[in-house]
């Protein structure tokens, strides 16, 4: 299993929300929003809502039961309708539990506020203003709150950049595991993976089909490189080409490594969720550095929007990859 004693944070990056950070978001967001009643909701982000049917006014008046993660989604549960007198119930869809389906993407977090956004703010998506109960208020309370008061809070999807990719669907509970963005998933990277025999075995490199969510779930561009590097892996190694003792070795890798991720932020990520999490990195984003196993300059590969990062004496026998950054230059 992969420690984090003495690893160094990424220090600027705005890395894409992968399982851990995911995880760890639903977890706080969970105990601090579980029970509160929801005042209202709308969508600033015109692009970030997919849904219409049911409209975000139906939330109004109905109780948050749970925040979760699938992959790298997140899933906030509500509970049936308890909306305003005079509501229209004539139809299932204005009654029955619903779910907020929330993709981060790149460069979005979802946190939690004790204050409304202001008029000027730009970032957000996706507001849902709630109100906790006492207790939890009390529980829970966000730096600067009082203690006792009735908590108003806002749950918040920031997004940074002007890509606007971060998206949320209101869905019927029943619509939830059949909507495309589930659906399509492959297993679970943690904390069970399946046996990897038969899931990795195809002609692609290990780093592109770890990163295939349709064949496991929540891993991505940053943690690739940490698994890889502790299962002592090259990235090019094609997927069909392990053994069982690579495979066995792998998903440890996964396992332990994630899991190591997600001990370190419950140890260090409190209430409010900070824009850029303290990545516990090793690897990636760590080129030119000595390799915190046996000491080799660390190598990457550069693409255009992403970077591979190894160790060429743990996992490519001494090689260095080609780096298509560097060829270009060359040409």
């Amino acid at each position: 299993m992969a420690g984090v004693d003495g690893l160094v944070q990424l220090p600027t990056m705005r890395a894409m929300p992968e399982l851990p950070e995911v995880e760890i978001t639903a977890r706080r967001l969970d105990v601090a929003l579980r029970g509160a009643r929801i005042e209202s909701a709308m969508a600033p982000g015109i692009n970030a809502l997919k849904t219409f049917d049911p409209p975000l006014s139906v939330l109004e008046g109905r109780t948050i039961d749970g925040v979760r993660r699938r992959g790298k989604h997140l899933i906030v549960d509500v509970s049936r309708s308890g909306g305003p007198a005079g509501e229209s119930d004539d139809a299932e869809t204005s009654s029955g539990p619903l779910v907020l389906l929330i993709h981060l993407m790149s460069a979005g977090r979802l946190q939690l506020y004790d204050k409304r956004a202001g008029p000027r703010d730009r970032t957000s998506r996706l507001l849902v203003r709630v109100r906790a109960r006492p207790d939890e208020a009390a529980a829970q309370s966000l730096p600067g709150s009082s203690e006792g008061q009735v908590q108003e809070r806002e749950l918040r999807l920031r997004e940074f950049g002007s890509r606007q990719a971060a998206w949320v669907k209101l869905l019927r509970s029943e619509e939830l595991e059949s909507d495309q963005a589930l659906a399509t998933l492959g297993p679970e990277a943690w904390p069970d993976p399946p046996p990897l025999e038969g899931l990795l075995d195809a002609p692609r490199p290990l780093h592109t089909v770890l990163r295939d969510q349709r064949t496991i779930a929540g891993i991505g561009r940053s943690w690739v490189d940490e698994i890889l590097w502790e299962a002592k892996l090259s990235p090019y190694k094609r997927g069909g080409d392990l053994d069982g003792e690579d495979l066995e070795q792998l998903r440890e890798a996964i396992v332990g490594t994630l899991g190591a991720a997600i001990d370190h932020y419950e140890d260090v990520v409190e209430l409010p969720i900070p824009d850029k999490l303290p990545l516990p990195l090793r690897v990636h984003r760590h080129e030119g550095e000595p390799c915190p196993r046996c000491g080799t300059t660390l190598r990457a590969v550069h693409f255009e929007d992403y970077v591979i990062a190894y160790c060429p004496e743990c996992q490519t026998e001494g090689r260095v990859l080609k780096d298509r950054r560097l060829s270009k230059l060359l040409k």
